[in-house]
């Protein structure tokens, strides 16, 4: 009897080490040795991957090429948005969806961000010029595109860290340091920004695609005359507005059409057919090609680039 008893003691023990050592490997819901995060433009997924670095896994809601905003999220979208921790999205006003597809999944172990929460939002860019104040005034909603405002980009970064922090705060400054280097380099670009378009012979930027750089014009004290009324990038300019955008690019002595990025740059061709300008795009980087996805593009890049092309068709110094 003896015998039996300790070895029921002995297997007691042995059953109680192991389970203890299988509590202690397992991690509580929700928890991971690196943040699983879905973010819904590019800036959102640059920023969430240079705050986050090894220890988030960042992808794209938007596949390469696709135009965001006409993008619908599959089931597959849904299911990888479950199985996050973070879903990183611009507001309501950029992405409408959000709150519909929110409504089909368990949001209990995940952190919705809003990364416009708090940013102060625009309804357009002002106008002094009576022709464009009548298309540049008045818009359906705010305008969206809050990251164009390198100081709003900032703030999203900050958004995105709290978050990561609130999700794992044994790496707070891990975190903070991250997102306090990145936002040393936003400021430098905004210098650089403000340095070269203060110099500008040129200060209208006409824009043949939809409302998008509101923020940056404001920003830099330039004109800002888009083509389309609001920001749907389907919408389609009435022949009476292509009249108006040639009659403000010969008034404005404008060298340059812009155009965007992943669509058609028909509109801005058949102005520039009238007027002789030469074609630029500027990136509003809400999501990018294959090519610069395989090439790695980031969002510093974009808006470098950005910033070469209103140098050569503002004439800048």
């Amino acid at each position: 009897m003896k015998k039996v008893f300790l070895l029921c003691v002995a297997l007691s023990v042995f059953t109680t080490l192991f389970l203890q050592s299988c509590q202690k490997n397992e991690k509580a819901p929700g928890e991971r040795s690196t943040l699983k995060v879905v973010t819904t433009l590019f800036p959102l997924y640059d920023f969430a991957k240079n705050v986050g670095q090894q220890r988030a896994e960042v992808s794209l809601l938007l596949p390469p090429g696709v135009e965001p905003h006409t993008f619908e999220p599959s089931p597959a979208d849904m299911k990888r948005i479950h199985g996050s921790d973070l879903l990183i999205f611009t507001g309501k006003y950029m992405e409408p969806w959000v709150d519909t597809l929110l409504k089909g999944i368990d949001t209990k172990s995940l952190s919705v961000v809003d990364t416009s929460h708090t940013i102060n939002l625009i309804q357009g860019h002002h106008s002094h010029d009576k022709a464009e104040q009548t298309h540049t005034d008045t818009l359906e909603s705010p305008d969206p595109h809050v990251w164009l405002d390198f100081s709003n980009a900032m703030k999203i970064i900050d958004s995105i860290a709290a978050a990561y922090m609130a999700r794992d705060p044994q790496n707070t400054d891990f975190y903070r340091k991250n997102a306090e280097e990145y936002k040393k380099k936003l400021e430098e670009l905004d210098g650089k920004y403000k340095d070269t378009l203060s110099q500008c012979r040129n200060r209208v930027i006409i824009h043949a695609g939809h409302f998008a750089f509101g923020y940056l014009a404001k920003r830099y004290n330039l004109k800002y005359v888009s083509a389309f009324r609001g920001f749907a990038s389907d919408a389609e300019p009435t022949p009476k507005r292509l009249f108006e955008l040639v009659e403000i690019v010969k008034k404005h002595n404008v060298r340059s059409i812009y155009y965007e990025e992943l669509i058609t740059p028909k509109v801005a061709e058949a102005i520039s057919n009238e007027t002789g300008c030469t074609l630029l795009m500027l990136h509003g980087a809400h999501n990018i090609t294959r090519e610069e996805t395989a090439g790695g593009v980031t969002f510093l890049q974009l808006m470098e680039n950005n910033l070469e092309n209103l140098k050569m068709g503002l004439q800048c110094r």
